[in-house]
């Protein structure tokens, strides 16, 4: 991806930007079963009971659609997790799994994962143990979309028009965060200095989640060097400003805040409206 900063020593610091823009996404929760304990006895020649545990830990949960468990059985006794809807029943893997899996009670250690697709409680239980209160519950809550999700259609030039002279530059890359996988951002805003000594640029870049409608942008500010032809790279110095957040009600309006580490910036926010839109993209709504 083109960069506006200068060669010298860019690459540290735009991996340094990419490492900071990071989101949500689906995640794993972990449920654990079966094992035993020991009670009694102990001193010098040990002894005691050893009992299984019959219990999911923890029993009850809540995830989002699109949210996975991973189910690990410690052994001990024969355990599985089998939903009271019949939707899913894994030990070593799970029913109908396409890999083989197998979701008769086990005694040995396994884990399996089951992804939830469809928001609702979901109830489940050990077949072996179930009548001795080996049961547990997921709640599984909708995940609502955003009005309008980020994406290259937002690219273009954005101002506030009680606001002239000023603006931002917004471009949705092609560019891949290598780390996470995430799309890159990255936002230029041409405004003044707070002293009114002249224009400053803020450069924000990161990654963002194209299922939200906004995202946040780490950013810095350069200066220490001249107009052409006496411009040194060398001489470019960049600081870390603070953070610059990008929300969207739809493909035409927004909101641009700030929060600041530099004196004299503070933070806030303005309504942003766009100017211009790239050729060849359109609004999805």
């Amino acid at each position: 991806m083109r960069s506006f900063l200068p060669k010298r020593g860019s690459l540290l610091l735009m991996a340094a930007l990419l490492g900071l823009g990071s989101s949500v996404h689906a995640k794993t929760v972990d449920v654990s079963l079966g094992g035993t304990m020991t009670t009694g006895g102990g001193g010098y020649y040990g002894g005691g009971t050893t009992t299984p545990i019959l219990t999911f830990s923890p029993a009850q949960i809540t995830i989002n659609v699109g949210d996975t468990v991973r189910f690990t059985s410690a052994g001990g006794a024969p355990h599985n997790v089998h939903a009271d809807d019949n939707s899913f029943r894994c030990a070593k893997g799970c029913d109908g799994d396409g890999q083989g899996g197998n979701g008769t009670p086990s005694s040995t250690t396994w884990t399996s994962t089951v992804t939830f697709t469809k928001a609702g409680v979901v109830n489940y239980h050990c077949d072996q143990h179930q009548s001795m209160g080996m049961t547990g519950s997921i709640t599984v809550n909708a995940v609502t979309p955003p009005a309008i999700a980020l994406g290259n259609y937002l690219s273009g030039n954005w101002f506030n028009a009680d606001q002239g002279g000023s603006g931002f530059q917004l471009e949705a890359t092609s560019a891949r965060d290598p780390a996470t996988g995430l799309p890159v951002m990255l936002a230029i805003w041409f405004v003044y200095a707070p002293d009114g000594s002249g224009q400053n640029w803020i450069y924000a870049q990161g990654t963002y989640d194209p299922s939200k409608s906004s995202v946040t942008l780490p950013a810095i500010v350069t200066n220490g060097t001249k107009f052409p032809p006496n411009y040194v790279a060398g001489d470019v110095a960049a600081s870390s400003w603070g953070t610059l957040t990008l929300s969207f009600a739809d493909c035409n309006h927004g909101t641009a805040s700030w929060n600041s580490t530099m004196n004299g910036y503070g933070h806030g926010s303005v309504p942003i409206t766009r100017l211009t839109q790239i050729d060849g993209t359109t609004c999805p709504q």
